[in-house]
């Protein structure tokens, strides 16, 4: 019977993870919050519904393995520098000044010091996940604070990997600590030089034999072998599991088959993630977080407040503007889904108390619930006070340094709103055709590369009067708006309406809600990504069945006539 009873646990937190899943979603809350507190509910604090906790906690220390093993697969140092300096060093800056804040903060809590040191890394990582919904639900992935923001939570992921080494080498030893860490990172460095001549000498070979079989379950299974080996490996050598798994990982990247594997594992890994946080419900004592509600709300109000401090003064330093350091900073005031990870394992090694474990769980909660509406605030005050004189003309500062754009008197001009992909594309077109524009753009990066091959560009936010007033704009001929934010957009149409009423304005946008709002306030042409997108493909469909090109056109024009007509009718 005794494995009828771990059967129908496992059932249990399924069904939770489920429940608690659908109705974070239904709230729009991020998913792992359902799952959490679905565990607290059916814990040994809550229903008491779970008997086996134990064996549920170990199948969920597997969810941890194959999260490491994922993000291994997924890392890219390409990527990473590709994103400039602002994310490497900006974001090691950002994990140090942070844990060092945090480390400060577990002193005055009277932790002891390995505590303290392990509570400054919990509190210095953010939520991929959260930040990376809500950019894309606001439309702001391509933005230049959403890449600001999604390079520093990239850092972040990979400081996960040497915080997780750390934890079982110190083991709450706090005696014999630098003597442990150098064994530790001994160690470390050992395994990752046996497994690069793995790597180079037998890895790809296993790999191509396990892929030749042409079977995915044989695939699959090669793959879970290698990641359980790894993290078995370096748990004998009295390191992290998520360690080897993270190497492993980061091996297979390098190889013709992580797509594949990355494709094959996701569903388990998806799967034991959600057994993962259902388990560190289990263990968080509701009894503690309601009998310590206002130290649990004095401490989320200092850790809000110290990580938007470092997060908003770091791009200021790298030269970005008030907006982009405003929005960095409030996005990643939250405590991420690793720092679960690290409480839960530092917990188990006896690093953290029972009542500092609650206390890390409750405050991380309330943070990722804390950052939408966070970031909402921020976006509606900036809107306001970037719209009145006094702000408008301070954020507006270094718009056009020495008079340059002033001294080229611009005239019949294109006014390009955002150098990312559309706009840089746009520009390239502009050149070949030997048109004039200007660019102007929030990445102070891209302006001194405009700078370079003397571009006629402005720094600052477009959606700023004070910056557009620089623009020339009466005598534009037009003006493209490419920010894919739609607030800033709505703002910059708005304010380029009031300096030249007649000008011809081309805008993206993303969401039909936003196409009619845009239209109102004096949008031209309106250019919707998906909806053009679609007529492409529909375009080289037909082309398939042998219609001849007029005939298409034909179809599409009226496609697009039937779409205009249907959005200016509500």
């Amino acid at each position: 019977m005794e494995g009828l009873n771990i059967g129908l646990d496992l059932l249990i937190v399924l069904i939770t993870a489920i429940a608690g899943g659908m109705l974070a979603r239904m709230l729009r809350l991020p998913i792992i919050l359902g799952y959490l507190a679905g565990g607290i509910i059916i814990g040994p604090f809550g229903f008491g519904l779970v008997q086996e906790a134990g064996v549920i906690d170990s199948l969920a220390n597997i969810g941890v393995v194959l999260l490491m093993f994922a993000i291994g697969l997924e890392f890219s140092l390409k990527e990473l520098l590709k994103m400039g300096k602002i994310s490497v060093i900006g974001g090691i800056s950002q994990i140090l000044l942070t844990a060092a804040a945090g480390f400060g903060l577990g002193k005055w809590l009277g932790l002891d010091t390995t505590a303290a040191v392990f509570f400054g890394f919990i509190i210095s990582l953010s939520s991929t996940m959260i930040v990376l919904k809500l950019l894309m639900d606001r439309g702001e992935i391509d933005t230049t604070h959403g890449r600001i923001m999604l390079g520093i939570l990239l850092v972040q992921d990979i400081s996960i990997v040497p915080m997780m080494v750390l934890i079982p080498a110190v083991g709450g030893n706090a005696a014999g600590i630098w003597m442990d860490l150098g064994l530790a990172l001994a160690k470390a460095a050992g395994f990752i030089v046996l497994m690069l001549a793995l790597g180079y000498w037998g890895m790809p070979w296993f790999l191509k034999k396990a892929a030749g079989q042409r079977t995915r379950e044989l695939f699959l299974l090669t793959i879970i072998v290698v990641c359980l080996a790894a993290a078995f490996g370096t748990a004998y050598l009295g390191l992290s599991a998520a360690f080897g798994a993270f190497t492993a990982g980061l091996l297979i990247s390098q190889s013709g088959f992580a797509r594949q594997a990355f494709a094959d594992i996701l569903p388990l890994r998806d799967t034991f993630a959600a057994l993962f946080f259902v388990a560190l419900g289990l263990l968080a004592d509701r009894t503690y977080i309601t009998g310590n509600i206002v130290t649990i709300v004095s401490l989320v109000a200092v850790i809000i407040a110290v990580k938007f401090l470092i997060c908003s003064v770091i791009p200021r330093l790298f030269g970005y503007g008030h907006k982009t350091a405003l929005m960095v900073g409030t996005g990643l005031i939250n405590i991420g889904e690793f720092s679960f990870i690290l409480a839960a394992t530092a917990f188990k090694q006896n690093i953290f108390s029972a009542d500092l474990y609650n206390l890390v769980v409750a405050t991380t909660i309330i943070t990722m619930l804390a950052t939408p509406f966070a970031m909402s605030i921020n976006s509606t005050l900036y809107r306001r006070l970037s719209q009145t004189k006094f702000f408008a003309r301070e954020f507006a500062h270094h718009v056009d340094p020495g008079g340059r754009v002033h001294e080229m008197a611009l005239s019949r001009h294109a006014v390009i709103c955002g150098y990312g992909t559309v706009g840089r594309r746009i520009a390239e077109v502009m050149d070949k055709q030997k048109f004039t524009y200007l660019v102007i753009e929030l990445d102070p990066t891209v302006i001194s590369r405009l700078n370079a091959r003397g571009v006629p560009c402005i720094y600052g936010d477009a959606s700023n009067p004070e910056i557009l007033a620089h623009a020339d704009l009466d005598k534009a001929r037009v003006l493209v708006c490419t920010i894919p934010d739609y607030v800033a957009t709505e703002l910059t149409v708005r304010n380029a309406r009031n300096i030249n009423p007649k000008l011809d304005i081309v805008a993206r946008v993303h969401r039909d809600s936003d196409a009619d709002l845009l239209r109102d306030v004096g949008v031209t042409e309106l250019v919707l990504p998906f909806f053009e997108g679609s007529l492409e493909m529909i375009r080289h469909t037909l082309h398939r069945f042998g219609m001849n090109n007029t005939d298409i056109q034909y179809i599409l024009n009226n496609m697009r006539q039937t779409e205009t007509e249907k959005r200016e009718s509500k």
